[in-house]
């Protein structure tokens, strides 16, 4: 079990933007009076959003007050929950999965490659763009082995198209967020084998022989992973 500690230098004040102070009170309505404590998670989520995706002390203390809390029983939510950094980050924080699914596929080979362009887990590069740490199951295993970068998940990855990503990443490009191979969601390899006149030869779900009460989900484009 990781010990979880607060960063050693610490910012003096936090306070959160007028935007985000309007959608922390918009989550605090949410709960009867009394009961506001239970929206603690998401007021310590955005004001890591804020502050560079990491919670200072400060940061915990701003929420506590905002909610009647004692410090002591933020903290202990702020530490407990591997979501919230506790120390500083890069820009692109990246999580890599090493759970057996992952690894099995070769999560070793993205491992190696972090540690050779990063260096140590939670180390921020000098120019302050990366920064990692190897993590449990995301949830993506079809589509094993993948890495978190801030919000987004990039999936069947290889030690090139990794190394690629990070070229583009350093160099400010725009980068494919899913599939690294172009699979569509979790599909296998090369494509649909199975259901392909109950989905159609795409993939998508607009044959017509889709009943209608189906028909009114179709297959998202949306992104793999989540």
């Amino acid at each position: 079990m990781a010990v979880r500690r607060l960063a050693d230098q610490q910012p003096t004040s936090f306070a959160f933007t007028p935007e985000n102070l309007a959608w922390c009170q918009t989550q605090i309505a949410k709960y009867p009076e009394g009961k506001q404590a239970s929206a603690v998670i998401p007021l310590l989520w955005k004001a890591q959003a804020q502050h560079d995706y990491w919670l200072p002390k400060a940061a915990i203390e701003c929420v506590a007050a905002m909610l009647g809390m004692q410090v002591i029983r933020v903290m202990e939510v702020a530490t407990f929950y591997s979501m919230f950094n506790l120390s500083p980050v890069g820009k692109h924080f990246i999580q890599m999965c090493g759970t057996t699914p992952c690894m099995l596929a070769g999560s070793n080979e993205i491992k190696a490659v972090l540690e050779r362009r990063i260096g140590e887990q939670q180390t921020v590069t000098a120019d302050g763009l990366f920064s990692w740490l190897e993590v449990e199951c995301l949830g993506a295993c079809c589509n094993a082995p993948m890495v978190q970068i801030n919000d987004e998940y990039f999936e069947d990855l290889s030690a090139e198209n990794f190394e690629k990503l990070l070229d583009d990443l350093t160099a400010g490009k725009p980068v494919k967020i899913g599939s690294q191979t172009g699979r569509r969601m979790s599909e296998p390899q090369g494509g649909l084998t199975a259901l392909t006149t109950f989905y159609g030869v795409d993939g998508m779900s607009g044959s017509s022989s889709v009943p209608a009460e189906i028909a009114m989900y179709p297959v998202s484009a949306g992104k793999s992973g989540h």
